[in-house]
């Protein structure tokens, strides 16, 4: 009885462990192999990934197998052969299946605000259009924001491939949204977009240790926040100190601690100042910006069809923060000056006759003001109302400027290594390049660094005639402002980098900038033109072959 019990026992341990080894021996994919990745078409293509050392690892794919086994590091990797465009396919690795994979033409779009800026910023323009368009042959993997100072990192964090359908198109990059689209239209060839994007980050945070070895300043930079205990102690005191700030601001502001608040229906503004939006006047003391909180009430007058219907109220850009009261509900808020602003009026807060609009805005640093020539209107169905003219104006609570917040991920090197190197393995085409207005002000350095970045890249993707398609910047500023001269230069240093770089091309841009938004609309036309050239190089190459 005691040997049966033994063996029992016995069989019972084999068992469980070799469960334990098969659940250890599953294969493991980096975030880029993965349903609806699109691969490569005519170049040699990679798939990798980790196991236990020694595991035989076996891709099928297009019914054909490929073997390899992995290292004493469990890396191991399997060239496919290039392959002509098509799918969506099956990709089977051990137990793993890979649906809707693509074979296509793959673009890395990278830079800052201007490639990150997604379709949703720009339905106004395009609302239509970008409604009526879905195409399961087009699909973007976003890169999730992420640094890292200590060296090349092996993967990204977990993400997906999403095709171009009308629950995605709103978070694809507007400028690779319209470019993917119109390249199809040439070429009825698939397109995949890796969007490794950040706003406001230099071209050095995107280029290696290695490649500002001719730039020793941003090196010694980098080298200073290599330690993440002391990255974490400043987010610590950065945080407090702002919390202390807003908790400042907030005891101080009388609109929210008189016995009726400020957007209260019922308050008595009747000894605030009448002012324009656009008015310099309550924006400063006369000669200095007033920081913290400005309220402005304006009162208008609604028509009976109005009453109880939805509607828009829209209040053009503001700097740098607001929050909104209609009737003395609360609908919304933004936290910083870029985005439109556009906010939801549910039914039932409209009424017949005099409604009021309350606006409490946050200036931080800088000069408050509500952006010129943006839609400051009232909308309901195809009805809209002016809030142009005279509104009630209150000083909340003046503040000193608030403190300086460190964005790591502007710092020299560190995108390189957490949302570029992790992709070296990946078979590209080509880069679209939309940066620069972060670096204007180093506009004498940009050639020789965006050349390094080049340099760079083309050494990590293994491939040195890479093309970049440099996007140049759009024009910004009114045409009185003295930068708007820095910007002209800069864009001079760009046409310097495109003309001095085999295979790297300048795309006209300049035109189609917006004087009052540094991230202007027309992501359309940028996009045509894009593509209008790649075509043409595609074209020129099937020539010489």
């Amino acid at each position: 009885m005691g040997i049966v019990k033994y063996k029992v026992r016995l069989s019972l341990a084999v068992l469980l462990c070799l469960s334990f080894l098969s659940l250890e021996a599953k294969v493991k994919l980096p975030a880029l192999i993965s349903d609806g990745m699109v691969l490569q078409r005519e170049q040699p293509v990679t798939i990798w990934g980790m196991a236990n050392a020694g595991e035989r690892i076996k891709v099928n794919f297009l019914k054909k197998d490929y073997n390899a086994t992995a290292n004493s590091k469990g890396e191991w990797e399997i060239s496919l052969p290039p392959m002509k465009a098509g799918g969506p396919y099956a990709l089977k690795i051990n137990d793993i299946e890979l649906k809707d994979v693509l074979i296509g033409d793959v673009w890395l779009c990278s830079g800052q605000s201007n490639m990150e800026l997604p379709v949703k910023r720009v339905t106004d323009m395009f609302k239509e259009e970008i409604s009526k368009y879905e195409n399961p042959q087009i699909h973007q993997l976003k890169v999730p924001n992420t640094f890292n100072f200590h060296g090349p990192q092996n993967d990204i964090p977990k993400t997906e491939w999403k095709s171009l359908t009308q629950d995605n198109v709103m978070d694809f990059s507007a400028v690779a949204y319209f470019f993917a689209k119109a390249l199809f239209e040439k070429t009825k060839i698939p397109v995949g977009i890796i969007n490794s994007s950040w706003g406001g980050t230099p071209v050095e945070a995107w280029t290696s240790e290695q490649g500002l070895k001719n730039f020793p300043m941003y090196l010694h930079d980098k080298w200073q926040y290599e330690d993440d205990d002391f990255l974490k102690e400043i987010k610590r005191l950065e945080s407090m100190s702002f919390h202390r700030w807003n908790l400042s601001l907030y005891k101080g502001d009388g609109g929210l601690h008189d016995i009726k608040h400020w957007y209260a229906t019922d308050y008595d503004d009747s000894q605030w100042q009448n002012t324009e939006l656009f008015s310099e006047k309550w924006a400063t003391n006369g000669l200095n910006p007033i920081n913290g909180s400005h309220w402005f009430r304006k009162h208008i007058e609604i028509p009976g069809a109005w009453e109880g219907k939805q509607a828009t109220l829209r209040l053009g850009c503001i700097v740098d923060a607001d929050s909104v009261y209609v009737n003395g509900t609360f609908i919304g808020t933004t936290s910083y000056q870029y985005p439109p602003r556009i906010y939801n009026i549910p039914a039932g807060i409209l009424k017949k006759g005099n409604n009021l609009i309350t606006v409490r805005l946050i200036s931080n640093s800088g000069y408050p003001h509500f952006v010129k020539d943006k839609p400051y209107k009232l909308i309901c169905e195809k009805e809209e109302i002016s809030l142009a003219g005279i509104w009630k104006y209150q000083l909340g609570a003046a503040m000193p400027t608030a403190p300086n917040m460190t964005f790591f991920c502007y710092k020299p090197v560190c995108l390189y290594n957490a949302m570029i190197a992790p992709l070296h393995n990946y078979k590209i085409k080509g880069v679209i390049w939309y940066q620069g207005e972060s670096n204007v002000s180093q506009r004498n350095e940009y050639a020789g660094l965006l050349t390094a970045m080049i340099s760079d890249w083309r050494q990590t993707f293994g491939k040195s005639k890479l093309p970049f398609y440099i996007v140049e910047l759009a024009d910004f500023l009114a045409p009185d402002d003295p930068d708007r001269q820095a910007w002209a230069e800069f864009r001079k240093a760009q046409a310097q980098v495109a003309q001095t770089n085999p295979y790297a091309t300048l795309i006209h841009n300049s035109d189609l900038g917006e004087w009052n938004d540094i991230h202007p609309l027309d992501k359309k036309t940028l996009g045509n033109r894009i593509a209008d050239k790649v075509w043409k190089d595609l074209q020129e190459n099937n020539k010489k072959e």
